[in-house]
């Protein structure tokens, strides 16, 4: 099915064509179209051209207002104030873009695909092998999932890259050990939990720790364990590969807890890339971009000094013969546009990463691995505040385990639905409470902007007032029972009912489901669907309060407004899914 065109963008036709007829220089000219207190629509554009054209800005609003074809859509026009165009379409016009909607036979409510899409490699949700996930992991993984899922809904090509800390010396000193202690991690994948994984991994690695830090000799061979890795020795090899796997085991269950799908081919760390950085760092140098420096592999940048004046190099290869991020991260950039063919490269890495991407981005373009065509942007998100603002800790000082805090938001939760549910069976209280939970923490996060810090609160989160989650869960839910209750009534549009001021605010701010999605896509800030699915749910409350659905006053007007419920619902269902939130159909 084609696109359905949205009623904003017929306005935006009529008004263009309007306006070129009564003033043809302004052929391109854009109306400024606006969502209106006053009007349905109000456009702004006019005062501007009439100032360009040196034109009486109220008389050439009036000559628009003469050009407008009016009927089908657009059902009055007025001149307003200085020059202003205050626009009203017709309810039938509304219901039948609405029903247009509904009857998409993909289920996408008229969402249009790219006609030329795109490759888009996004790096997100990017543990530590050996290492627990804390809260600094959350915000990757939550924000990257959402904008994966919006590229893709859209059209978009998107490659997932789970860019893991599974390389670097720390990884000597836990390998000696375990081949010391081979019975430590004796077991099978499948064979232990997640969070059975990730205690043994805990205690070896404090074991380890302690030895290495008390042991000379112990501390000897695991520094000649690092070269041993380095150089690919295969028993090596095999040792370090047992804790990538038992770390997957821990990360599939976070994962999964997060209600998010991780696949194993997705998960390229920092070991993928390792037969590219000699290479790398052979064409930086060849070409120029890089040179030595006190025997290490530098970029140098003119606008990137230290405060002491200095510049800030970025060290592609150190000088002992080492690789540090830069080297991989810039293979990794190779690799995503000469083999993948990515168009675009995302990277939804924390804000306190900046200046390394920019020093990253800046050494690719000059190699000529990134230009016009091809793009690299980070989405940098901001900080996890506790309630006092301050970066979210334990109240000994510790960084939260990530497992704690998702676990604390199900518990609160549940707690929530059992007080609401009223035919739950214990075992649908806790599978509700597990999709209000996760769908809590994620809102709180996708509905602010990515840059900005968030405070962490749970009351908060999972409280049915406010733009929560769980408000939104409600509506759906709400929504979901009034159609039970219709029994054999189908929903049924009716365009050539009159319609309510809630029923057409509620109908004009489905029609703009499209474009938000596409804005959100485009811009990779799923923040502006949240806020689109707040005044959603928060018109269908007014409309609700205001319209007697199963008890209107005609059978048509029943089968109408069971029809508005039934595609707010629908919009309300998918929009939460691109979020990456589920909509329980009880609550």
């Amino acid at each position: 099915m084609a696109s359905v065109t949205s009623l904003t963008s017929a306005v935006h036709q009529r008004l263009a064509n309007a306006l070129s007829a009564a003033l043809p220089e302004a052929a391109d000219a854009d109306p400024l179209l606006r969502r209106s207190d006053r009007a349905d629509y109000q456009a702004n554009g006019i005062l501007a051209l009439a100032k360009k054209a040196k034109a009486n800005p109220r008389e050439l609003a009036a000559q628009v207002v003469e050009r407008v074809t009016r009927g089908d859509v657009i059902e009055g026009i007025e001149v307003s104030g200085p020059g202003f165009l205050n626009i009203t379409v017709s309810d039938r016009a509304i219901t039948g873009n609405l029903a247009a909607r509904a009857a998409d036979p993909e289920g996408r409510l008229g969402v249009p695909r790219a006609e030329h899409p795109g490759t888009t490699v996004i790096d997100y949700a990017q543990p530590n092998v050996a290492k627990e996930m804390h809260v600094g992991h959350l915000r990757s993984a939550v924000i990257g999932d959402s904008v994966a899922q919006l590229l893709e809904f859209t059209g978009e090509n998107v490659v997932r890259r789970h860019h893991i800390g599974d390389w670097g010396t720390q990884f000597g000193m836990l390998i000696q050990y375990l081949d010391e202690h081979p019975h430590e991690l004796d077991h099978k994948a499948g064979e232990v939990s997640g969070e059975e994984a990730m205690s043994n991994l805990d205690r070896l690695y404090k074991a380890a720790r302690k030895l290495f830090d008390s042991d000379e000799e112990f501390k000897t061979r695991a520094r000649r364990r690092v070269v041993d890795l380095q150089a690919g020795d295969p028993h090596t090899l095999a040792m370090w590969q047992k804790f990538v796997d038992e770390s997957k085991i821990y990360f599939f269950s976070v994962f999964e807890k997060l209600d998010m799908e991780i696949r194993d081919a997705d998960i390229v760390g920092e070991s993928g890339y390792n037969d590219m950085l000699a290479e790398t760092c052979r064409m930086l140098e060849e070409s120029g971009v890089a040179v030595r420096s006190e025997g290490a592999l530098c970029v140098f940048f003119d606008d990137i000094k230290g405060p002491d004046g200095n510049p800030v190099p970025l060290i592609v290869q150190k000088s002992d013969g080492g690789y540090g991020y830069a080297a991989t991260d810039l293979s990794a950039i190779r690799d995503r546009v000469f083999n993948l063919k990515a168009d675009t490269l995302l990277y939804v890495v924390d804000a306190r990463q900046s200046l390394h991407f920019k020093m990253v981005f800046e050494t690719a373009r000059r190699a000529g691995w990134l230009n016009d065509d091809v793009t690299a942007y980070q989405l940098a998100f901001g900080t996890v505040l506790g309630k006092d603002g301050k970066p979210f800790k334990t109240r000994e000082g510790e960084t939260v385990r990530l497992v704690d805090l998702l676990d604390e938001a199900i518990e609160r939760a549940s707690a929530v639905v059992r007080e609401k549910a009223q035919d739950l069976s214990e075992e649908e209280i806790a599978e509700r409470g597990a999709q209000v939970g996760i769908g809590a923490v994620k809102y709180a996060d996708l509905s602010t902007s990515a840059n900005r810090d968030y405070k962490f609160d749970l009351d908060q989160m999972v409280s049915l007032n406010g733009d929560t989650s769980v408000y939104l869960q409600y509506a759906y839910a709400r929504i979901r029972s009034i159609l039970r209750k219709a029994g054999g009534t189908a929903p049924a549009a009716h365009p050539e009912l009159a319609l309510t001021e809630a029923e057409r605010a509620l109908g004009l701010h489905v029609d703009a489901f499209a474009e938000t999605v596409r804005e959100a896509a485009a811009e990779y800030a799923p923040h502006k669907l949240a806020a689109y699915l707040y005044q959603l749910a928060s018109l269908y409350t007014s409309f609700y309060d205001k319209c007697p659905v199963l008890k209107a006053e005609t059978p048509q007007q029943v089968e109408n407004r069971l029809f508005l419920c039934d595609i707010t619902a629908r919009t309300l269902h998918q929009g939460m899914a691109l979020l990456g939130i589920r909509t329980p159909e009880r609550l």
